[in-house]
């Protein structure tokens, strides 16, 4: 049996966003730019595939541009606004969660001169609001969160992020990459200034994503060339890409994503009750629908990944970006895990693809790979 339990590094693409892709493959292949019949084809289909991005956020579709994926959004979004407004400051606040999309622009912003205040979390992930609120100063530009965690799974109270920031007259950028679609996202209610999305972690196709920018937002763009995206991002749409993005959007049903809520709570309660030594990353209720981080004590989160891997279990011991590199989550010690126990991390996630059977093979693996592993641990109580 092969499972698939990695759905937040990336998913399967639905046979239905494919179907609607092909067709700017092959015959409405234009170039969007271009004057003829065939770009006024590619042109319509991107304005269509705004609108039903937009909808999803109450925005409006000239507020929406098409990327190359979430980390590029978010390279646009901190770098754009602070490089378009550096007369009025070089503060950023973040979080000390973020994803490496958002620490590692941000660390390259610090050898620029800008200067970056990365606020602390609670055992939980949750943002320290007062210290939000207290490290606003007036050379503060932008305040970027991310929305739900992609390891841990916290998701953020963004409404209330979103009226300091708005009191406080600074941008508000969330990265939205994890939680578009799962959670309700409202960019006026929530006084959003900008957001990242990426379609491959809703079943759409790798390689597109989008920015909101609401109007009036100062900001410079990062690639130059030609006008479009609305002057803000240069190069020729990825015009089936996105089609296929705005085709996982509109197939996105709550009903789906409450059904994926319920198997996520039976993985965990049975997790808890059948594997001794076992701690659950993240909040229970505040949480993605589709994320599960446990730390199973005494043994090494890779040496338990490859054991579930062997019987065609496919898990991670981290976010896809970092599951390569040899160190401990720095989410993980930002909630307050010790390096050693940090160590022993696995994140499950899961799809509207994901059965019940699937996640009852897993268990029964899982169980017995712990086992396995922490007879041979000189760490683990016999």
């Amino acid at each position: 049996m092969r499972v698939y339990l990695d759905n937040g590094a990336t998913t399967q693409v639905d046979d239905r966003v494919v179907e609607a892709m092909l067709p700017y493959f092959k015959v409405k292949f234009g170039n969007a730019s271009s004057l003829h019949s065939f770009g006024e084809e590619a042109k319509d289909a991107l304005w269509r595939s705004r609108k039903i991005i937009s909808g999803k956020i109450n925005a409006f579709p000239d507020e929406i541009i098409f990327t190359s994926g979430g980390s590029e959004s978010n390279n646009l979004a901190i770098k754009g606004v602070v490089y378009a407004n550096r007369e009025r400051g070089n503060h950023i606040i973040t979080t000390k969660i973020e994803h490496h999309s958002v620490d590692s622009t941000c660390k390259r912003l610090e050898k620029e001169g800008f200067e970056v205040t990365r606020i602390g979390v609670d055992n939980e992930g949750f943002v320290d609001i007062n210290e939000l609120k207290n490290k606003i100063t007036d050379k503060t530009l932008v305040v970027s969160v991310i929305h739900g965690n992609n390891e841990i799974g916290t998701v953020q109270n963004i409404e209330e992020i979103g009226k300091i920031c708005r009191k406080n007259n600074v941008y508000f950028h969330i990265d939205a990459v994890q939680s578009f679609t799962k959670e309700r996202i409202d960019i006026k209610k929530q006084n959003i200034d900008l957001a990242s999305f990426s379609a491959h972690k809703i079943h759409g196709p790798k390689g597109v994503g989008a920015l909101f920018v609401r109007k009036g937002v100062k900001i410079s763009k990062l690639i130059d060339g030609g006008p479009q995206e609305f002057g803000l991002r240069a190069g020729t749409e990825n015009v089936a890409g996105i089609v296929g993005f705005a085709k996982a959007v509109e197939l996105s049903e709550e009903e789906d994503y409450k059904r994926v809520c319920a198997l996520r709570d039976y993985f965990i309660e049975r997790v808890e009750k059948e594997i001794p030594e076992v701690k659950l990353n993240g909040p229970r209720d505040r949480r993605l629908c589709n994320n599960i981080n446990f730390v199973f004590k005494y043994i090494e989160g890779e040496s338990l990944l490859l054991k579930l891997n062997d019987k065609g279990i496919a898990v991670s011991t981290g976010s896809a970006c970092s599951s390569r590199e040899l160190k401990p989550s720095h989410v993980l010690i930002a909630i307050g895990l010790h390096p050693s126990v940090a160590h022993g991390s696995i994140r499950f996630t899961l799809s509207r693809f994901t059965t019940k059977e699937e996640l009852d093979y897993t268990i029964e693996t899982l169980k017995s790979a712990v086992r396995e592993l922490r007879e041979l641990s000189p760490l683990w109580r016999r």
